[in-house]
């Protein structure tokens, strides 16, 4: 591959294979912090990403060099320079397919780098600075391959063959669900191997309790030596596959540890059983594999949750566009509108691309990317973005923002970056895991060299150096974690709340300020009416029942709202007969033989509707205090004002109440008005309002909250809230709310409600807890029992006991979580 440079002062994200562990990651960010042109470099296990700081020009191929002789595979960064070729790719079924594309685009004449993306089913090719590419080259060599590639971005893409191509790709919800698939057979694999371990590692334990019984008996000893040979070559077959390969390259992780450890013990006690020797330890090799692997499909089920957020949020885009070409309209693939394209949008379907208004009138519902129930009105002129629904009226947009241009795309970019970035906490981790597995390693080593040149016995050698690595083999750290996050999640389940990993816990004995969304978090989400004021001679239920009446069919929220308020006094509604919508004013029909106006002000003064001051004055108020209101008449006069407004849940001020007495600060981010937000803020009683905020600056509302040295928590739920969500020092999603929140938080409510946010912190910390309690045990045991492994002093069965007496004070310690409640 030709060498390609990048400029200074930038920043990059890649993607990492091959890591493991923590010491993994650990690894690969001490080998890129040493590259030339590198200034900092974060690697991040959990979602196999790597963020390089650049303070000069860095070689990128020997960047990719430098961690390839490590061990591991680093992945382009994404074009640097302008890329020119952008292409659909057909065929693939996994992650390993799109490596295996980007390898052969990268080594075709012209090309200097390539990112192919599996989850949107894109290429991206990079030239070499002042050269070009053949793009009939690269279709054929990945052809060759067994895969599709097809323009993009080509201005031959307009034609129909080229979108009839793009459109015979898999899609991106068919993407989505192979991507499930995987990561669904990748929880299946080590879930099977920890299945099929529990039963042996119990029977293994058990002959401890009647340990002389069993060295004594042939037959019983045969049978541990038989049941330990298939946990120990195929359920651990995995680990030793990983070992293996990071032997090849001279390096070492938790999976070399452990490999040495079992085998060790398995090796050993398979030498005492063949030489007659009484001491076996097949048990110590069993009992590790079912906990590493138990441990294993726990974070694999835990990690298959970053990609989700993406893939949701990609979903939430039209798949198809209506695409209006010399007055002759045709459904095309939305990968084929271009910009100043014209794309006609009928009532209930999606705005497939970001546009400005040419032509037509509608209310365009927002809330996906707002949160905010209220549609906006538009018309000729306005802006209107991807992935937005359309309501009522027909709207011919001309295109301003195409693929990674759009508000949606720019939200997915987002949460990308948030998503890369690592906490202090995670660094800390890598940091002990990358000096752990060397320094035992080295103890086992020195041990048996000690007892073998001063002592003079390979024989005692062998046997303190095996108590080292059994002691030492990370068989109640491999537990304590994920032990702890198993009780802890399943009482969270049992309350309603999803915590989704160990880092979330970490963060969430730090936190000093929470931030709620305001619309379907500390609101229901939902229009209601709250207010009724009449003129002299009209009832509430008289003014209710014609407005609802007339609303019976509205789409709109606020019509709806008034509807359900009319049915509920009335039960059934009158019917209408001239119905009329005026656009972005109001409504009006006919009721029992009376033209009914509803609407905004300026319908009344269209329909010639006399408006007593007074009854101006009180809406007035009710503006004041955040409602929307709406003039009802007939016969010439208003007759009366009807407010609407998004409720307040009832957890709400409680809620806040109980944050204040943990020394919380409570804070609320909307894109309302300010007068709306304070409102709502005054009732619940929130610290500190952020208001008008628009949907890609929520995310950066937060960041500012963290660079003033506040540790933030986010509760959200609606798509705006995911970029918010995921740069939060800790994520909370209300579960009523969109996929994408949900997938983008670290803690979910899946009972939408409020008062829940102190219940998943109470638990999180709770859980923390006792995650360091048991790591406390973990390594207490090693720092106490490795000295007396290397005097000789503990037998390797000592050694097998004690590791296992420290995973079973694990065990009770989490056990313990099981009763945690919530304060009232």
């Amino acid at each position: 591959m030709t060498d390609q440079h990048v400029a200074q002062e930038q920043t990059l994200d890649l993607d990492v294979d091959g890591m493991t562990c923590g010491s993994c990651a650990a690894r690969i960010q001490k080998t890129l912090a040493k590259q030339p042109g590198v200034s900092n470099a974060e690697v991040n296990f959990a979602t196999g990403r790597v963020r390089l700081s650049l303070d000069g020009t860095a070689d990128l191929v020997g960047l990719q060099t430098a961690v390839d002789k490590a061990g591991y595979t680093l992945h382009g960064p994404g074009p640097v320079e302008t890329a020119v070729g952008d292409f659909a790719v057909g065929g693939m079924t996994c992650g390993s397919c799109a490596a295996r594309i980007r390898k052969v685009l990268q080594r075709q004449p012209g090309v200097a780098d390539a990112e192919v993306n599996y989850a949107t089913g894109r290429a991206v090719v990079t030239p070499v600075p002042g050269a070009t590419f053949d793009s009939a080259l690269l279709v054929d060599a990945v052809k060759k391959a067994g895969y599709e590639l097809t323009g993009r971005n080509d201005n031959a893409a307009r034609n129909n063959a080229a979108r009839d191509a793009v459109a015979s790709g898999p899609t991106a919800a068919e993407r989505a669900d192979q991507a499930d698939a995987d990561e669904a057979k990748h929880r299946a694999l080590w879930l099977r191997r920890a299945v099929i371990s529990a039963p042996v590692a119990l029977f293994m334990v058990s002959t401890m309790l009647y340990h002389d019984f069993a060295m004594e008996n042939t037959w019983l000893r045969w049978l541990q030596f038989a049941l330990a040979i298939p946990i120990q070559f195929y359920v651990g077959w995995p680990i030793l596959v990983g070992a293996a390969q990071r032997a090849r390259h001279l390096t070492a992780n938790m999976d070399t540890l452990i490999t040495m450890g079992t085998l060790s013990a398995f090796t050993f006690s398979t030498y005492q059983l063949l030489t007659g020797g009484m001491e076996l330890y097949f048990e110590a090799a069993v009992v590790i594999m079912f906990f590493i692997t138990l441990g294993r499909y726990l974070e694999a089920r835990a990690k298959g949750r970053a990609g989700k957020a993406l893939r949701a949020l990609v979903e939430l885009g039209a798949k198809e566009a209506c695409l209006v070409r010399d007055g002759v309209e045709e459904m095309v693939p939305v990968e084929s509108v271009q910009v100043g394209d014209l794309v006609k949008i009928r009532p209930g379907e999606k705005v497939p691309v970001d546009g400005e208004v040419v032509e037509g009138a509608s209310a365009v519902d927002e809330s996906m990317l707002t949160g905010e129930s209220l549609p906006v009105d538009k018309q000729s002129g306005n802006k209107v973005a991807g992935a937005t629904l359309n309501t009522s009226g027909v709207l011919t947009i001309r295109a301003t923002a195409i693929g990674s241009e759009t508000a949606l795309a720019q939200i997915v970019k987002l949460v990308e970056d948030a998503q890369t970035g690592k906490s202090a906490a995670q660094r800390l981790a890598d940091q002990i895991s990358a000096v752990f597995v060397p320094v035992v390693m080295s103890i086992s080593l020195l041990t048996f060299l000690g007892w073998t040149v001063i002592g003079g016995s390979v024989s005692n050698g062998v046997y303190a150096a095996v108590a080292v690595l059994i002691i030492a083999c990370p068989c109640a750290l491999g537990l304590a974690t994920p032990m702890a996050i198993m009780v802890g999640t399943g009482r969270g389940a049992q309350l309603g709340i999803l915590i989704k990993s160990v880092e979330v816990l970490e963060r969430t004995r730090r936190i000093t300020t929470v931030v709620f969304d305001k619309t379907g978090t500390l609101t229901e989400g939902a229009m209601s009416v709250t207010d009724i004021v009449t003129i002299d001679g009209t009832s509430e239920a008289d003014l209710i029942a014609r407005a609802g009446a007339v609303e019976a069919d509205s789409e709109h929220p606020i019509g709806q709202a008034i509807a359900v308020a009319a049915r509920q006094s009335h039960g059934s509604l009158d019917p209408v007969t001239e119905f009329e919508t005026i656009i972005g004013h109001g409504i009006r029909a006919d009721v029992d033989g009376m033209t009914v106006w509803v609407g905004r002000r300026e319908l009344a003064a269209q329909a010639s509707l006399e408006l007593p001051g007074w009854l101006d004055d009180e809406a007035v108020k009710l503006e004041n205090q955040g409602r929307t209101t709406v003039f009802a008449g007939w016969g010439g006069e208003v007759r009366g004002v009807i407010a609407v407004a998004d409720t307040l849940k009832a957890s709400a001020v409680d809620t806040v109440k109980k944050l204040h007495g943990l020394g919380l600060t409570a804070a609320m981010i909307t894109g309302d008005n300010a007068r709306t937000a304070q409102s709502i803020a005054d009732a619940v009683g929130i610290d500190r309002v952020i208001a008008e905020v628009l949907p890609q600056d929520k995310q950066r509302e937060v960041q500012r909250l963290q660079e003033a040295g506040e540790i933030v928590a986010m509760v959200g739920d609606g798509v705006n809230d995911a970029p918010a969500l995921v740069q939060a020092d800790l994520g909370i999603a209300i579960g009523t709310g969109t996929d994408v929140a949900i997938e983008s938080s670290d803690l979910t409510l899946m009972r939408g409600d409020v008062a829940g946010v102190m219940t998943a912190i109470e638990l999180s910390r709770r859980t923390y807890r006792t995650i360091v309690q048991n790591l406390f045990w973990a390594f207490g045991y090693n720092t106490i029992a490795i000295p007396l492994a290397v005097s000789g002093l503990l037998s390797p069965l000592i050694a097998g006991a004690a590791m296992a007496f420290s995973s079973i004070s694990v065990v009770i310690n989490s056990i313990r979580l099981r009763r945690f409640a919530p304060s009232d």
